[in-house]
């Protein structure tokens, strides 16, 4: 049985504090049905404990699937994952660009939770799986909700649900990889003092669609600035009418709702 693990776009993304080494956040994330990786069990080939198939262009102790495995096992869930685990590896035919904005990462991570949660029997509910997929890391939770669209705060780690449909989105990828840590580095140096957070609370209210009309990608994303600081060679791709997501590479435009 194959899972599909979608991608998703930030409609908008405000910086809103900080909270030790990480920046708090308030943004509205929607799924992009269209865009998705697919993992399977498949027959394990080799003795390891957890084997992973896939283009990946991380050593398996950085892959987040793999600290997704480690999470559960610390959770109290080593007999269960481990017996499956035993037998299968985990294939993942990766779609969704590497450093993109699009959280494929994060996607593929809360789809295996789901996977294991099922043929491993675990019983956790879908709170459950949020609560630890914030171990794995802070989009985790907003995928493993299943929300089509939601209001992301703190570091990721609380969504709540926005009631609107997915709507039909057009994503373009320039052959760009953005380094996530380096664009937040680059923000506190040089846009730190600009959060406003009384914008942020009038977007959360709003409809994706009439964000998108109202707003410019440099008003809804805080990160594309410092992403252009970065990356200079990005303002190539920043065309009229497009808007860019989380901290980049990736660019996208409304088609239509479904």
């Amino acid at each position: 049985m194959e899972y599909r693990a979608y991608a998703k776009v930030n409609i908008f993304l405000k910086i809103i504090g900080k909270r030790g080494n990480y920046h708090e956040l308030l943004s509205r994330f929607m799924l992009v049905p269209s865009l998705f990786d697919t993992l399977a069990f498949v027959p394990k080939k080799s003795t390891k404990s957890f084997e992973l198939i896939g283009d990946f262009n991380c050593e398996l102790e950085h892959n987040t699937l793999y600290r997704t495995f480690t999470v559960l096992k610390q959770n109290g869930f080593s007999k269960e994952i481990e017996q499956v685990m035993r037998d299968f590896a985990l294939d993942v035919k990766k779609v969704i660009p590497t450093g993109s904005g699009l959280g494929g990462g994060s996607s593929d991570s809360a789809t295996f939770l789901k996977m294991l949660n099922e043929i491993a029997g675990l019983g956790l509910s879908l709170d459950d799986l949020m609560r630890l997929g914030s171990e794995v890391g802070a989009d985790v939770p907003f995928f493993a909700s299943q929300y089509a669209s939601a209001n992301v705060s703190g570091i990721g780690e609380i969504v709540e649900k926005f009631d609107e449909k997915a709507l039909g989105i057009e994503v373009f990828t320039p052959p760009l990889a953005c380094n996530t840590a380096l664009v937040y580095k680059t923000y506190r140096e040089y846009f730190l003092q600009s959060m406003d957070q009384a914008l942020s609370l009038k977007m959360i209210a709003l409809k994706s669609p009439e964000l998108l009309s109202r707003f410019s990608k440099e008003e809804l994303n805080d990160l594309f600035p410092a992403c252009l600081k970065a990356y200079p060679e990005l303002g190539a791709y920043a065309k009229e009418g497009w808007f860019f997501s989380g901290s980049g590479s990736s660019f996208f435009r409304l088609k239509e709702v479904f």
